[in-house]
C-alpha cells in the first residue's frame, strides 16, 4: 500500500469560466480490527463539504480503492 506512506491526497478542480471551484480529498486511516477505511471529503473551496468513509478488512483493498479514485478523479480534471 504505497499510498499510506504519501499520506492524504488533496486535489482541486478550478474552472473560472463555469464558476467552479471545488476540492477533493483522499486518505487511508487504519481500524481498530486490523483493516482500514478510506476517508473521503468533497465539495465547493471554502466550505466544509461531504465525508464519506468506506472500511475494508484489508489494508490492500483500501489501497487499491484509493488509487482507483484518485485515477477517476485526475480523469475529470482534478490536479494537485
Amino acid at each position: 500500500m504505497e499510498n499510506e506512506e504519501t499520506g492524504p491526497v488533496h486535489l482541486r478542480r478550478i474552472d473560472p469560466s463555469q464558476n467552479m471551484r471545488r476540492f477533493y480529498t483522499l486518505a487511508i486511516q487504519p481500524t481498530l480490527f486490523g483493516g482500514a477505511s478510506v476517508i473521503r471529503n468533497w465539495g465547493r473551496i471554502g466550505t466544509n463539504g461531504q465525508s464519506m468513509m468506506e472500511t475494508f478488512d484489508q489494508a490492500e483493498e483500501a489501497g487499491a480503492t484509493m488509487a482507483k479514485l484518485e485515477r477517476t478523479k485526475r480523469r475529470r480534471g482534478y490536479r494537485d
